[in-house]
């Protein structure tokens, strides 16, 4: 059965907050939207679902996160993942120039959790703390083709 993946989707707590912060790290809006109805409930398994949607896409086109706000019922805050937490982790990025993102990162109030590591001379990393809480990974090949 071939299989490929849709999209990742995230809670977050301000949509448009995490919008900002994804589209100038270079991700494309588009688009947004509010889902409801039957048809929510069941596939999410929440009476009286109600969400703000956005689905954002990497420039390759390949990649895509949807954002959604939740409306009804409620959300629930949480502490914050932290890397070692079973259950959804990160969300990893390749970026160009990792000190231009961790820039644009920080004007979002963004910061990593404790500095920028160098993998085998193949990458530099770093875990960001994005927007309600997500793990952001950035990451910089070293060696450009």
């Amino acid at each position: 059965m071939p299989i490929t993946l849709e999209n990742v989707g995230i809670a977050v707590r301000d949509l448009d907050a995490a919008i900002a912060f994804f589209t100038d790290l270079g991700l494309t809006e588009l688009g947004r939207d509010t889902v409801s109805g039957e048809w929510a409930e069941t596939a999410v398994g929440l009476d009286g679902n109600r969400v703000r949607i956005a689905m954002l896409q990497t420039p390759d086109g390949h990649g895509r996160l949807e954002l959604f706000e939740y409306i009804h019922p409620d959300p629930i805050e949480t502490e914050p993942t932290r890397p070692n937490e079973i259950g959804m982790h990160r969300v990893a990025f390749s970026v160009d120039d990792i000190d231009e993102a961790l820039e644009i990162a920080a004007r979002h109030g963004c910061h990593p959790l404790r500095g920028v590591a160098t993998y085998e001379d193949i990458y530099k990393l770093t875990y960001v703390r994005g927007p309600s809480g997500i793990i952001v990974m950035l990451a910089e090949a070293l060696q450009k083709s």
